[in-house]
């Protein structure tokens, strides 16, 4: 009999559960409901009990399971304590200790999703090959993971990697959600860019092809974009600035290999690395210039590798 490992990426709507071999291939992966009644007090026995209904299923004893990984969507200590979870609506707890009684498995353990992300596209993703890696998620927020010698940066309290955060507009007098104005999250994440095109629409007379869309998200103004209009081009280019800016900033820190951008608005593909890149050599150091820039491959399943990778690690 094999050996087998449990990747579990926690969302604030479903949990993805994947089985891997301990040679990192994925043999099966489903979901079960994220039920947040009651403080989210279900979550950790229904992943239990779908683990060991999985198990049984497939003929696996839980003595040839080396271990299971935890991806939650907040800070994570290094003995696998959750600081708080809004949104699961949990406190403070070991999140790694509830788990290894409820499956009866010893080795847990447990990540922030954003860097377990970055971990699995490392592995077997986007960012395969290099051991030095930065991953910055654009969807409805800006995410990040950092990597450094193949093992995620966590920081003192688990928050490292808040990339959303990082200040890049100082004139800026709208309020992030964090406190704080002038966030990269503000402009790059896909309700920043959909804000940001209706304050362009006021401002500026440019004929536009969006000012004929009933709705208007990242998908609509990329492509409006690839296909010439001039006004959605400038809010690209605006993204990419900010985006670049911000690389700039984090390679002068942690000097990565690479830089792989993940997450919702990476689907328009290649014009924004293209346009990060471009925008990052103009404001990085010359010791830092030439990094790469790669897109994401993992989809929403980067999540589940990275847990594995955890554990294998």
């Amino acid at each position: 009999m094999g050996k087998y490992c449990i990747g579990v990426d926690v969302g604030g709507t479903t949990v993805k559960i994947g089985l891997f071999t301990d040679q990192g291939e994925l043999k099966d992966k489903w979901e079960i409901v994220t039920r947040k009644e009651e403080g989210g007090s279900y979550i950790l026995s229904d992943i239990a009990a779908s683990i060991e209904e999985k198990l049984v299923a497939e003929n696996i004893e839980k003595t040839n399971v080396v271990g299971i990984g935890i991806g939650i969507p907040g800070p994570i200590t290094a003995d696998g304590t959750v600081l708080k979870c809004v949104n699961l609506g949990w406190g403070v707890f070991n999140v790694a200790d509830e788990v290894k009684k409820l499956v009866g498995i010893d080795n847990v353990k447990v990540g922030n999703d954003a860097n377990v992300a970055a971990l699995g596209e490392m592995w077997q993703g986007g960012g395969k090959g290099y051991q030095n890696m930065v991953m910055i998620t654009l969807g409805t927020g800006v995410g990040g993971g950092i990597i450094i010698d193949g093992d995620i940066l966590t920081g003192s309290k688990g928050a490292a990697g808040e990339i959303g955060h990082i200040s890049v507009n100082f004139t800026e007098e709208d309020t992030c959600n964090c406190g704080k104005r002038g966030c990269l999250e503000q402009f790059a994440s896909a309700t920043g860019i959909v804000k940001e095109a209706k304050r362009m629409l006021l401002v500026s007379d440019k004929p536009s092809k969006l000012r004929d869309l009933q709705y208007l998200s990242a998908k609509t103004i990329f492509d409006a974009a690839k296909e010439g209009d001039e006004l959605a081009n400038d809010l690209v280019d605006q993204l990419a600035k900010y985006l670049g800016i911000a690389a700039s900033h984090i390679a002068a820190v942690i000097d990565p290999e690479a830089f792989v951008i993940g997450g919702g608005v990476s689907k328009a593909g290649r014009i924004l690395t293209n346009r990060i890149k471009e925008n990052y050599e103009k404001n990085v150091m010359f010791a830092l210039r030439n990094k790469e820039f790669k897109l994401a491959e993992l989809g929403n399943d980067a999540g589940i590798y990275g847990c594995a990778k955890m554990v294998l690690n």
